[in-house]
């Protein structure tokens, strides 16, 4: 039998990658996580992360284990509703960015509907920096969505890298601007790219705003420009930028999922939600039709 404790550690650490940051989510020792997956190894008889001083990455058998691993603790959890009689009631409002809509966010979504019949969910899908402002001003109360700059909070459900992306024949002239197909403001994506045009010095115009994400994928796939967005969900028809164009790095960009003020009618079914999107991490990786564009 595998103890409970250990798979969720085991999905922390592959789902972040990292010793550290799985120790931050779940709140333990660096050494009590190492020790936890130490001893999931033992107990599987195989390793599964290859791992060194600079990288943490899932082996063969470490996929495999991801996939056993969410089932046996979702019927975990089902078994403990069950047999405790809780029933989690009331209204969740719960906002995600439009990066998670079309993955298998709609799989999670849907059996927390179905362990949770009584929860009256309302979803709201907006722009990252939308739904932080939402959440502040007490609209919404648990929200997944692009970590802001500077802001350390939010449990980490995802860690990627930005990337420009365009239809794979477009050419981009050094001698002229940079055509942008972004957001509307107050797109967090949006707000990256236009940051790090200007410290290269890099003259940009805007080819494209548009608050819906087919719009935004259709005119780069027409060729009008490059968008800023997650490499793990680059949409089909578009490629990632070449080096030789030039273009700036864009950095890193982090998916956390916040809390908003504890409504007490909310506070369980949020906690369960939140649970159940960390522990189903791995099936926000890439959409339905190869992924989709961030915001």
């Amino acid at each position: 039998m595998y103890d409970p404790a250990q798979l969720r550690t085991f999905l922390a650490v592959a789902q972040t990658l990292s010793f550290t940051q799985a120790a931050r989510r779940l709140g333990l020792r660096q050494s009590t996580v190492s020790q936890h997956v130490r001893r999931l190894e033992d107990a599987t008889g195989r390793q599964l992360f290859a791992r060194d001083t600079h990288s943490v990455e899932l082996t063969e058998d470490g996929e495999a284990m991801l996939g056993f691993a969410r089932r046996i603790l979702e019927v975990h959890e089902q078994a403990s509703a069950f047999f405790t009689g809780t029933r989690l009631g009331g209204r969740l409002r719960f906002g995600a960015s439009e990066d998670f809509v079309l993955t298998r966010l709609t799989d999670i979504l849907e059996a927390f509907r179905h362990d949770h019949p009584d929860v009256d969910l309302e979803l709201t899908v907006e722009l990252s920096g939308t739904l932080h402002e939402r959440l502040d001003a007490g609209k919404l109360d648990l929200v997944l969505a692009k970590r802001r700059p500077q802001d350390p909070r939010g449990e980490l459900v995802r860690h990627d890298k930005l990337v420009w992306i365009g239809a794979e024949r477009l050419r981009l002239d050094p001698e002229r601007p940079v055509p942008l197909i972004v957001f509307p403001p107050p797109g967090i994506s949006r707000a990256l790219a236009l940051e790090a045009l200007e410290r290269r010095g890099r003259a940009w115009r805007i080819a494209c705003t548009s608050g819906s994400l087919n719009g935004l994928v259709a005119a780069a796939r027409a060729g009008l420009g490059v968008m800023a967005h997650s490499q793990g969900l680059i949409p089909p028809g578009l490629v990632r930028v070449p080096e030789r164009a030039g273009l700036p790095e864009l950095g890193a960009v982090e998916f956390v999922l916040l809390h908003g003020e504890r409504r007490a009618s909310a506070q369980g079914a949020a906690d369960a939600l939140a649970a159940a999107i960390l522990a189903g991490g791995d099936r926000l990786h890439r959409g339905v039709s190869g992924g989709r564009a961030g915001r």
